[in-house]
């Protein structure tokens, strides 16, 4: 039962572990400007989403790759191969799978009448499979669309994107300055931020502002994510996968505005290894929180995005 155990939650496991090693190293995977960096796309064009977006993206830019992923089956059936040495990064999709009425969870059948009338259940299963950079190929062809991606947001164009992502928030919370603190306050529907001179740059206010959107897409008239009628105590599980959700979310918006967030990079050594023993007392908790703020990244931009099998967020 425990190996069946350990290999159900194997994609879990391998992701997580990639994350811990990149934040033993010093990189944040979550806190890297992706905007400006290479592109995180498969070879046919499709653009990755949630934590493959920001393992593929952080990848790339720390050791200088292009942003366009293979895997070594489709490099050979199209006629070259993976260059020997290379070491591929771990992606994740979700299969959607049926089990049969009156099927248990290990497989086997049951003899309970009860069981046996309920209907069939569908739900997801997190798998997991490798990707190369097309540059550690060989005899593989760049696809066109690679030489076609747009160039980067200039600096002022970054922060009227960003301006553009908050003031687009459909139904957004109230948002006060005034204070020291930046919180969003559950019972009120209300974004608390300190005023925006305070700041050190734009970057930082709007990183902080989306910090605290993320969160507020949890409320229960939006994506209903926590339950306001529970305390939920500093520290536990469900508090730091919030607080993750709402880093990842903060991330992914500043990326979709094109801010370089390398000027508000918190990796103090006390920082990382806070982070380095959550995950891995919980290996589900990146995975799970990056889809979280996958999708709060789309409700906060009014985006509609149907899950498929293959999709990583």
């Amino acid at each position: 039962m425990e190996s069946k155990k350990k290999n159900k939650n194997k994609a879990y496991d391998v992701i997580t572990n990639k994350i811990v090693e990149l934040l033993e190293h010093g990189t944040v995977p979550w806190k890297r400007p992706w905007a400006n960096g290479p592109a995180a796309k498969s070879y046919r064009g499709y653009e990755y989403r949630g934590i493959n977006r920001m393992l593929l993206s952080t990848i790339a830019s720390l050791d200088g790759l292009k942003g366009c992923w293979i895997t070594y089956r489709q490099a050979k059936k199209l006629g070259g191969s993976v260059k020997k040495g290379a070491k591929g990064v771990p992606v994740v999709f979700w299969k959607w799978v049926s089990k049969p009425a009156g099927m248990t969870d290990d497989g086997q059948g049951t003899t309970n009448d009860q069981t046996n009338d309920q209907k069939a259940k569908v739900f997801p299963i997190c798998r997991y499979y490798t990707v190369f950079s097309i540059c550690q190929t060989e005899g593989v062809e760049e696809p066109s669309w690679l030489s076609k991606l747009e160039a980067p947001r200039d600096y002022f164009e970054s922060i009227q994107a960003a301006e553009d992502i908050w003031n687009g928030y459909q139904d957004a919370p109230e948002l006060s300055h005034g204070g020291d603190q930046a919180a969003y306050l559950p019972l009120k529907d209300m974004i608390m931020m300190p005023c925006r001179e305070q700041f050190s740059s734009p970057e930082n206010y709007f990183s902080t502002l989306f910090h605290e959107a993320t969160h507020s897409t949890g409320a229960e008239s939006r994506l209903d994510r926590f339950n306001s009628c529970s305390h939920v105590p500093f520290g536990s599980d469900s508090y730091s996968r919030e607080e993750l959700i709402a880093e990842m979310g903060a991330a992914f918006l500043a990326g979709e505005a094109g801010i370089n967030n390398d000027v508000i990079l918190e990796n103090s050594a006390a920082y990382l290894q806070s982070w380095i023993k959550v995950l891995k007392g919980e290996p589900r908790m990146a995975v799970v929180a990056a889809a979280q703020a996958q999708k709060s990244t789309d409700f906060i931009l009014g985006r509609k995005f149907e899950e498929t099998e293959g999709d990583g967020a």
